[in-house]
């Protein structure tokens, strides 16, 4: 053991000077142990761990270069799982504990559009009727459906309506997606939906909510000036509003690879820093006696980093805008101090700043696929550099080179939380990319510049012209057969493995860093074997999915329609719920019934053979079958049964998720108050 230490210590030693990019990886990594985590930290442990951390960096001053690096490395693991802790008690706030059906009143501070195309409004300084102050959420989310043609939604105006509310809904399987914890760090104590008109019960208070004003008025004036798909999607790529979006088109979008393009992420913000840099620079350069006297590339530095913060504050401030603003801050600040502005220390420093503000980023799609292509890139390119080769195409090579590896070290991390492969999608971005960068970006600049004057529209014209031609792209590549390849989600672990083989090949230097592919090679293997679960039951017992010949088989055509959605893209078979409904037929006699409605669950007297009865209500006891009713699901949350020769194995999101603030310990008695008149359960996931 003394000697795997020395050999250890001595192989950190030898990359002295490049370890800086793995303190983020470890500070990362203490971050995602948080989560793994089956109970809250206390604040003690918290403290401790920050104490530690801190002793443990000093000690690392004194020590020898062969063992200070381990111990650096323990110190930022330490601090990553502190400063987790410390976010989410910050993030803390009510969460609906029970149905509710009334009145809801606040004051709107969002407005997107949700999974099934309606629009939502995101609501503080909520009122719920006959709710204490002290247990009503900090902010909800509704769905607005219904005739609502009429109502003129204004960013600060107090709105009211007869809404359902419930508590956000865990994971539809275990192991899934959570989007409590999701919710609980955007502040949302409820989600649900409305289908009465909303009505205004106080216009926008003088001053309140200005930024989103600004913003929505941004949107709406784009809109005006580019009608159509087009205008909404400019209205997307300026303000991050994508209310005016229509779902087909966001649909031939992420079929084609070019959903990065809807959100204001890196490519934005690089494109929209490097077009003013670039243009500062030159009109500087354009008069001689500012050139010889003034540092015109630092002064250009600074008024893009000026344009990208008020990007950033225009866009709302989302965590994909944050995390590419930090990475465009960091280059331009490095060439403020003379410093090369891409590079891996540049990269692990914005990865630092990101998890320190949103430690929960670090579980999302966003900064994963952001942060794997940014590494990768600058990776390829540096070693590309290193060959001191320069040709004529060399540009357009370039583009080649970056589309293709920022799309094969993005597309794990894509078909893991998405369940599908463009594979259309390096010529799609190869056709649409370009366009994004020599006409979209730069247009909406100048039209930005010329809005004060009311001169946009030439701009704006511009622009249009390259959002069009996107869209067509990704209308005749989604119109393909083969643009679509779909997979099964992936066990648990192989993500971090992936990723970790990802790492090593990026970041270490010298021959051992091909040793990462044989991570890589372990999980893509893993993943292409994974078996998924014989049954699933959904959370409130309203849907049973049983694995057969065929594909998965659902007990019901309609209802629970998110859950049986999300169950079919995770087999990597999302084909629609009614073709998956016909496949009942094949479940083997005996293996499972399903019975739904208070009276018809009641009244039961036995399984009829079946060795599984689900039902969404309270059950009586069959001695005769394993029952999983209402209740029982309800501390249990969603189910998985696997078939094993020893019997089988039950698997549940409680036994996952732990007790957490945002998945506290349920309650076993299944009462609920205010309970939803009618309230349809699909409705409340899709509006989630």
């Amino acid at each position: 053991m003394l000697g795997l230490a020395r050999a250890v210590g001595a192989a950190l030693a030898a990359q002295r000077g490049h370890l800086f990019p793995w303190v983020p990886v470890a500070y990362g990594t203490g971050i995602g142990l948080y989560f793994l985590l089956p109970f809250e930290p206390s604040v003690a442990a918290a403290c401790g761990a920050l104490v530690l951390s801190v002793i443990l960096g000093a000690m690392a001053l004194r020590l020898r270069a062969e063992v200070a690096p381990l111990i650096w490395l323990v110190a930022a693991a330490l601090l990553g799982g502190a400063v987790a802790t410390a976010r989410t008690a910050h993030v803390a706030g009510p969460v609906l504990g029970f149905r509710y059906y009334g009145p809801v009143e606040g004051r709107v501070i969002g407005i997107d559009r949700s999974a099934s195309d309606a629009v939502r409004l995101t609501l503080d300084r909520v009122v719920l009727f006959r709710v204490d102050p002290a247990d009503t959420p900090l902010k909800v989310r509704i769905s607005l459906h219904g005739d609502q043609r009429w109502l003129v939604v204004r960013p600060g105006q107090r709105v009211a309506a007869t809404a359902h509310l419930s508590a956000p809904g865990g994971p539809v399987e275990p192991g899934g997606f959570d989007f409590r914890r999701h919710t609980w760090f955007l502040g949302l104590g409820g989600v649900g939906y409305t289908r009465v008109p909303v009505l205004e019960m106080a216009p926008p208070e003088p001053g309140a909510g200005a930024l989103f004003a600004a913003r929505m008025a941004l949107a709406d004036r784009v809109r005006a000036g580019l009608p159509g798909d087009a205008g909404a999607f400019a209205a997307a790529v300026t303000t991050g509003d994508r209310s005016g979006m229509g779902q087909g088109v966001i649909d031939d979008l992420r079929a084609s690879n070019l959903a990065h393009l809807l959100a204001i992420s890196g490519l934005h913000m690089g494109l929209l820093a490097g077009f003013v840099f670039g243009s500062v620079r030159l009109g500087l350069a354009a008069v001689p006696w500012v050139a010889l006297r003034a540092p015109i590339h630092k002064i250009a530095a600074v008024v893009a980093l000026v344009a990208a913060a008020g990007y950033l504050a225009l866009s709302g401030g989302s965590i994909a805008t944050e995390r590419a603003f930090v990475m465009v801050a960091v280059a331009l600040v490095a060439l403020l101090f003379d410093r090369r502005a891409l590079s891996l220390r540049a990269v692990a420093l914005a990865g630092l700043i990101v998890l320190t503000l949103r430690p929960e980023a670090l579980l999302g799609p966003g900064f994963q696929m952001s942060f794997a292509a940014t590494i990768a890139l600058v990776a390829v390119f540096a070693a590309l550099r290193s060959t001191g080769r320069s040709r004529w195409y060399a540009p357009l090579l370039a583009v080649v080179i970056s589309s293709a590896v920022a799309g094969a070290a993005t597309a794990p991390i894509g078909a893991a939380h998405f369940n599908q492969i463009a594979r259309l999608g390096l010529i799609a971005n190869l056709t649409s990319v370009p366009m994004m960068g020599v006409l979209v970006m730069p247009a909406a600049v100048v039209a930005a510049c010329l809005m004060p004057f009311g001169a946009e529209g030439p701009a704006l014209w511009v622009m249009g012209l390259g959002l069009e031609w996107i869209l067509w792209v990704a209308e005749a590549v989604a119109a393909r057969p083969e643009a679509l390849d779909f997979v099964a989600a992936p066990p648990g672990w192989v993500l971090p493995v992936l990723s970790l083989g990802g790492l090593l090949l990026c970041l270490w230097q010298g021959r051992v860093r091909w040793a990462g592919a044989l991570p890589v090679v372990v999980a893509l293997w893993a993943w292409h074997g994974v078996d998924r679960p014989d049954v699933l039951v959904a959370e409130d017992g309203g849907l049973i999915g049983v694995m057969t010949a065929e594909g998965r088989a659902l007990s019901r055509r309609r209802g629970a329609g998110f859950v049986a959605q999300v169950w079919l893209e995770n087999d990597g078979d999302p084909v629609p719920q009614e073709v998956a409904a016909d496949r009942w037929a094949l479940v083997p006699e005996g293996l499972a019934r399903h019975v739904t409605g208070k009276k018809r669950v009641a009244d039961l007297t036995g399984c009829d053979g079946a060795a599984l009865l689900v039902a969404n209500a309270r059950a009586p006891d069959l001695p005769d079958c394993r029952v999983m009713d209402a209740p029982a699901l309800r501390a249990t949350g969603a189910v998985s049964i696997t078939f094993r020769p020893e019997g089988w194995k039950i698997d549940t999101v409680a036994a996952h998720a732990g007790t957490r603030p945002w998945s506290p310990a349920p309650r076993r008695d299944g009462r609920t108050r205010h309970k939803a008149e009618g309230a349809d359960t699909e409705d409340l996931a899709a509006a989630e």
